[in-house]
Order: structure tokens, then C-alpha cells, then sequence
């Protein structure tokens, strides 16, 4: 990542205004051309530096379900897992823990609540290990922003 970059991954994180050209205020902010953000963009997910790029919806208020669960995956299997779990579309981000049991915990978003269970019970079946479904109790908002 250079200098631009950064930059721009700084000011994404403070959001996109929705308008008919999104990324023309952060390209005048960088001195760059539109193109050449989304082109920054499509790079930095393609070179894995951002696992994702798009919006970011409120499921439960829009109908759906979140949950947050968790795998104990033998060492070994921890690739194998991590990709039957991240095919799943519902899967929104994935990550391996320092733990001594359950070391793969992973956010499952779904148009509706019936389906994350349905998600669950697939990744249990696919992986043959059994899913902890940490489903929220309330919501925080703690405002994370990563500077780079």
C-alpha cells in the first residue's frame, strides 16, 4: 500500500455519501481521478489488503438476522474449514482466534432469521464440527476506526 492508499482507505472508513457519483468527493480529496479510486479499490481487495468492499447493511432492522459463531477447528484443518465456511455468501468476515478451544469465529448476516440458523446447521454438516451460535443480546456502537 502507498501513501494514497492509505489515505483512501482512511476516509472510506468514515462512509460514502449516496450520490450519483460516490467517489468523485474522495477523488478530489486525493487529487485523483475517479476511475483510478475504484481501480485502487478492485486492487486492494483483489492483493487481499481489504477483504471486502461494499455496503454495509443493518440486517435485523431490515428483516434479517446476524449472529456471531464459533468453530474449535483442529489446526490442521484450519484452511480446509475456513474455506467451507467462507463459501457460504452469508458469510460476511471470518477470522482465526488465539484460543484454546474456539479458535474460528465468523458473522453469519441473512435476509431472514430462519436462514442463519440454515447456514449454521450446513457449516456444522460440511465441516463436521459443531458451530457456537453467539446470537446478540444488545448492540454497541463503539465507533472502530483503524488509521493507517
Amino acid at each position: 500500500m502507498d501513501r494514497v492508499d492509505r489515505e483512501l482507505v482512511n476516509r472510506l472508513q468514515d462512509g460514502i455519501e449516496i450520490e450519483q457519483r460516490p467517489f468523485a468527493p474522495i477523488a478530489r480529496a486525493l487529487d485523483i481521478s475517479e476511475d483510478e479510486v475504484v481501480g485502487r479499490l478492485e486492487r486492494l481487495v483483489e492483493d487481499g489488503y481489504l477483504s471486502r468492499f461494499g455496503p454495509l447493511y443493518n440486517a435485523d432492522r431490515m428483516g434479517g438476522a446476524v449472529t456471531l459463531a464459533a468453530l474449535a477447528v483442529p489446526p490442521e484443518r484450519m484452511d480446509e474449514v475456513a474455506g467451507l465456511v467462507n463459501a457460504h455468501v452469508e458469510v460476511s468476515h471470518n477470522y482465526a482466534r488465539d484460543h484454546d478451544v474456539l479458535n474460528m469465529w465468523f458473522v453469519v448476516s441473512a435476509e431472514a432469521p430462519d436462514r442463519v440458523d440454515e447456514v449454521l446447521e450446513a457449516i456444522e454438516k460440511e465441516t463436521g464440527l459443531a458451530v457456537y451460535d453467539m446470537p446478540k443480546e444488545r448492540e454497541y456502537y463503539i465507533g472502530l476506526r483503524l488509521a493507517l
